[in-house]
């Protein structure tokens, strides 16, 4: 045999090398709502909103650890401050409030990219999703996207980022039948509505690119100024899973993305018991 033929291509194995990869079992036998979340309240899971900030002193959405925003420079790259302002158009508070209500003990932290009137840009959406993830977020939900495709190599590249970080991006996809990002990465957890009511029934779309359904049609939110407000959306229904996640990942901090995807899709509503 050639010296050639004897070299181990790059990220292979090497002979006697799968003791050192050996993973415990940690799962039962089936997968149960139970196992997954049981007794969680997401004590422990740090969930970053990226979005239009967060009112923090709203009763609906309660304590918020900690609020930045993006701020776009002149020249060079987007800075990350301090919040001052909060919520400038209500859908950040409102996604932060649905997550509240699933995993009450979790950790809130609002990522501010958006200005009134919903303005934004895509490097400061960059900046804020490079920012949740570098500071270790558990999951990150992104109840937005963006049509350019100029910023759509970034955004994979983050979401592939957080990945292999273990932070999980729960994306909502859009609600024109339109390209956008980075819901379609396959790399994070994207989703669309359903018109039921509890909010902890979701179901997994065997047709993807949106992988699951969760509640987003008529769904009352906290909004600005401590009030409510009566909502349809990817957007809202987006916060759902990502607040399911929070609960998983603070019952199970080890689960990979790869692994919350696979008990979301053992435990949704319409996957049938063997």
């Amino acid at each position: 045999m050639s010296e050639a033929a004897r070299l181990i291509p790059a990220w292979s194995l090497p002979a006697g090398g799968a003791g050192a990869i050996a993973v415990a079992r940690r799962w039962p036998d089936e997968l149960t709502r139970e196992w997954a979340w049981g007794g969680s309240t997401g004590r422990g899971a740090r969930v970053c909103v990226v979005d239009s900030g967060v009112e923090t002193d709203h009763p609906g959405v309660g304590p918020v650890q900690r609020a930045v925003v993006v701020e776009a420079r002149p020249e060079g790259e987007p800075a990350v401050e301090e919040d001052e302002e909060g919520d400038l158009c209500g859908h950040g508070t409102a996604c932060a409030g649905i997550i509240r209500s699933l995993a009450p003990d979790c950790e809130l932290t609002s990522v501010r990219v958006l200005g009134a009137g919903y303005t934004g840009s895509g490097g400061n959406l960059l900046a804020g999703l490079r920012w949740a993830i570098e500071t270790g977020a558990d999951v990150v939900n992104m109840s937005l996207s963006t049509t350019k495709r100029q910023f759509a190599e970034l955004l994979h590249e983050l979401a592939d980022s957080a990945y292999f970080r273990r932070t999980v991006i729960v994306a909502s996809a859009h609600n024109m039948p339109v390209e956008s990002y980075p819901w379609r990465f396959a790399s994070v957890i994207s989703v669309g509505s359903h018109e039921e009511v509890d909010p902890l029934v979701f179901y997994y779309n065997p047709s993807p690119p949106v992988e699951f359904f969760a509640r987003g049609v008529g769904v009352d939110v906290p909004w600005v100024g401590g009030g409510t407000l009566r909502c349809t959306g990817n957007s809202f229904a987006t916060p759902h899973i990502a607040g399911i996640c929070a609960l998983l990942k603070a019952k199970h901090p080890d689960l990979t993305p790869f692994e919350v995807k696979s008990v979301l899709h053992a435990t949704a509503s319409n996957i049938a018991a063997p």
